[in-house]
């Protein structure tokens, strides 16, 4: 799997051993960027148009897919994640209804705009620098149209970065931040690797996306990430004082005075017993209900929110894990959308 990540640099780097002209390279990589977005574009205004003709609908969940795997320090197995989570949302062993009592299989509650091509930019030479700002121009995509709200698919953690980036931007102000993740991700660069999945944190607190970063779950942490989150302001809750501070974190209010609310949700937040499919098991989480109380009682506007690091590769036999992150995003669907 680790090859796959390579692919699209190797690829550029023959054509250029071949003298292939670097505006030609350029050209190239312009075109297929331009197809992407404007998939997105089209698909996410088709529905923007739709949900206005309907009227009376104030928020509704768009579901973008940006399947990466490449920035994971371990395994890239979540960039096949998408697809089996679009599967598990619709699959018929349950029905289309959230706990709050919303229908996923109403449009004006969640609509999808489809997956960012990730490897085929890649594949075309695309570089991080410059796919982190395709990430972000498609988050802003979907946003343009009223009253569609992202709700993306990951892929790694690292694209938590450039779709906050995007909100933070598209908004004009910081979100308050909630985060539930095993790992604080708040790295300087993990590994020299500044776009990291274990580093998006740290890029989102230097841009000055986030005004409270609260992170939940930790239980994998050292000296590196107390001291960047004491640098940052980071409010980080682990699990090993859950119990005290179950009463705060299950009565949150956020947003007020920012732009909004922003839940990240790395799978691995929970304890493996609930969610084995992931690429760091990191026993001793929170339970799969632990997580619904926080959702459900968090008061607050939520603009944006992402699910990550799902790895099919590492789930059950029967998908155990893909059902978990569907029904993570239907409740998260249910909480974005009004």
């Amino acid at each position: 799997m680790k090859n796959i990540g390579k692919r699209g640099i190797h690829y550029l780097q023959r054509l250029k051993a071949a003298n292939v002209p670097n505006d030609l390279i350029e050209k190239g990589q312009n075109r297929v960027i331009e197809a992407s977005l404007t998939l997105i574009r089209e698909k996410a205004k088709l529905k923007g148009e739709l949900l206005r003709a309907l009227g009376g609908v104030v928020a509704s969940s768009c579901l973008l897919g940006v399947p990466i795997g490449h920035n994971s320090s371990f395994l890239q197995g979540p960039a096949f994640a998408p697809p089996l989570i679009r599967e598990a949302i619709w699959c018929g062993s349950t029905n289309s209804s959230t706990e709050e009592g919303k229908e996923v299989d109403d449009p004006r509650v969640l609509t999808d705009a489809g997956d960012l091509p990730v490897q085929e930019l890649r594949d075309c030479g695309v570089d991080d620098d410059r796919l982190m700002s395709i990430i972000s121009e498609s988050v802003k995509l979907v946003m343009e149209q009223e009253p569609l709200r992202p709700l993306v698919l990951g892929g790694d953690h690292s694209i938590s970065f450039p779709v906050v980036r995007a909100v933070s931007e598209k908004l004009g102000g910081p979100v308050d931040i909630l985060h539930l993740d095993a790992h604080p991700d708040i790295y300087h660069a993990f590994e020299g690797n500044k776009y990291s999945h274990a580093s998006s944190f740290a890029r989102i607190m230097e841009g000055g996306y986030a005004r409270r970063l609260l992170q939940v779950g930790i239980r994998s942490i050292n000296p590196e990430g107390r001291e960047q989150g004491k640098r940052f302001g980071v409010e980080q809750y682990e699990m090993r004082t859950f119990s005290r501070d179950r009463q705060l974190l299950e009565n949150l209010k956020l947003g007020e005075g920012v732009k909004g609310v922003y839940i990240s949700v790395d799978v691995d937040c929970l304890d493996p017993a609930f969610a084995p499919g992931v690429s760091h098991i990191e026993p001793g989480g929170l339970s799969f209900r632990d997580v619904l109380n926080i959702l459900h009682n968090l008061k607050g506007d939520v603009v944006a929110a992402d699910v990550v690091e799902f790895n099919p590769q590492r789930d059950t036999v029967d998908g155990m894990t893909a059902m978990v992150a569907a029904k993570l995003v239907r409740e998260l669907t249910a909480k974005i959308s009004k």
